[in-house]
Order: C-alpha cells, then structure tokens, then sequence
C-alpha cells in the first residue's frame, strides 16, 4: 500500500466539482475534464453526469432536468478529456430536450437524451421511505473496506482502498463483505465528503454521478457473486433516472435504495429510489447491465 497522504476531504471534493463542471467550447459542445483516480477505465456515472451537465447548459434555469436516459456504447478512458456535443431537439411551451454524444478521439462512449420541465404546480403523492437505521448508526465504507481488504486480490486492493469524495454507509454487508447469496436489496446512505457549492446543477450532476454506485451489484446478490474476488465480469448497458424534486444537497445525508427485480441472459436489470433524511423522494433510477459469471482470478500473491 502506497505511504502517499490521502488527500483532505475539501480536496476531493473540489476534485469532484471539476469533473462536474464541464468547459465550453465552440457552439453547443462541451469539455468534460478527465478524472485522475487512477483505476484508467471512466466511472459511469462520471460521463453521465458531465452529458447532463453539457445539456443543462443549454436550457434556461426556469427549466431543470426531469429525467434522463443513457447508453454506455464503449469504455472511456481517464488518460483524456471528453467531447459533449449537444443537439437542440426540441423547445416547446413547457419541455425542452436535449441530445449529447460523448466522444474521446472522435469515438463515442455514451449517448445521452434529456428533458427538462418548466415548473409548474400539481398534484402530489410519493411511496415511503424505507424504515432502516440512520447514517450516524453505521460505520463508513471506507471503514468497513479496511477491515476486509484482505480478502480480495491484491490487484483490486489499491481500488479498494482509494479515497472518494462520495462517502457511502451500507445498512446491509457488502458484497466482498459477505458473499452468501441473499435478497437483491441493498440500503446505502450517502453524500459529499466536503460542502459542495450552492449551485443547483452541481448537486444534480453529483446525484448522476453518485446513481451510478452499488446499482448493477443488486444484480448478483441473489447469485453470492462479486467482481471483487473475480467471479464477475460486469458492466453498464443503460442507465436512467427521473427527478422528481430540484430542492436536495448531495452534502447531506441521503438514502440510495435498489433492487433487482430480474437477471437472465448474462444481464441484470436494477431499481433505485433516492430519498432525503427527512423521506423525500427525489429520484429514480434504473439501469440494465452486463453480468457475466467467469472463473475466479486466483490471487498471485
């Protein structure tokens, strides 16, 4: 394990409005910087949430974004920028939509459509939040991944171990924690290291970003299979969430909960609902993946 300080909670999160905050270039295209965290392979939920970014930008702030749908085409790279070109579907009364291609090197990544509501009032009703114990009750991620990072292979340790600006607090074991096969449910508390700033489009693109963690696991959680300990090899197909309120900070507690209501044909199809402490609904998420089941990599250490 490296003797490198990790950085300060400030300085990753500072790191995360970067990648969140993408440059413009000419026209309706859009930079997304590259990230540098090392693992080389782009975080999924990294491009969507610089594609919603790219897309936000061209609509008025009357408008905010009330659902979005993408497809991972290829594997990015963090070894490069991305390109987000934007499209101008469609402006009409009350909705606005927006396409956004993702390249690196001409060759896309991710595609991307959007739509955008104007406010409006109108009737109102949400399902519950599940009954699970509050964050202040469980240990951080982090925490608990010191603990098992043993029992992995060495050569997902350093992943393992990395610092991130997203702190998570599961209410059930981990999947590299605990491999007996149980119900595809899981409950995660999560949220920002650091204060982010007061920027609506900042704490939207978080929420894309953070959609993209424990969801595609739910998957394999009937089957006591992990890619941790090489059994699997995964990836995202599609993912799509639908916001249901503008009114939530990603710096404070919120609560992630998926499941996975089916997986047949080497894919996994997986649910998210994300709520604010106080039992707020503020969005939906789902995303279909590929899960294939692969003979474990024996440790060479």
């Amino acid at each position: 394990m490296s003797d490198k300080p990790a950085p300060s909670p400030q300085k990753l999160v500072d790191g995360l409005v970067r990648l969140l905050t993408v440059e413009r270039g000419n026209d309706d295209s859009f930079v997304g910087h590259r990230s540098a965290s090392g693992v080389g392979r782009l975080f999924g939920g990294e491009v969507i949430a610089q594609a919603l970014a790219a897309a936000s930008a061209t609509v008025g702030e009357d408008r905010p974004p009330h659902s979005l749908h993408a497809y991972f085409l290829r594997g990015g790279s963090e070894e490069q920028d991305s390109l987000c070109r934007v499209e101008r579907d469609f402006d009409g009364g009350s909705f606005s939509n927006r396409r956004v291609v993702v390249t690196q090197q001409e060759r896309p990544i991710l595609t991307l459509a959007a739509s955008f509501h104007k406010r409006e009032p109108g009737v109102e009703h949400q399902e519950a939040m599940p009954d699970v114990p509050p964050p202040e009750d469980l240990p951080s991620e982090a925490e608990v991944r010191r603990q098992f990072v043993e029992t992995v292979p060495e050569k997902f340790r350093k992943m393992m171990l990395r610092p991130r600006p997203i702190e998570m607090r599961g209410v059930e074991p981990r999947h590299w924690a605990n491999s007996e096969p149980r119900e595809p449910l899981t409950h995660s508390w999560f949220r920002a290291v650091a204060p982010l700033p007061d920027d609506p489009h900042i704490h939207r693109a978080a929420l894309a970003w953070a959609s993209d963690m424990t969801l595609l696991g739910t998957a394999a959680l009937p089957h006591g299979l992990s890619w941790m300990k090489g059994e699997l090899m995964s990836a995202s197909l599609d993912h799509a969430i639908w916001f249901h309120s503008e009114d939530f900070r990603c710096d404070e507690w919120l609560l992630y909960a998926t499941d996975s209501p089916w997986a047949a044909q080497s894919r996994g199809f997986n649910r998210g609902r994300i709520f604010t402490q106080d039992g707020r609904l503020i969005a939906s998420v789902a995303q279909e993946g590929l899960i294939r089941r692969v003979n474990p990599v024996a440790d060479s250490t």
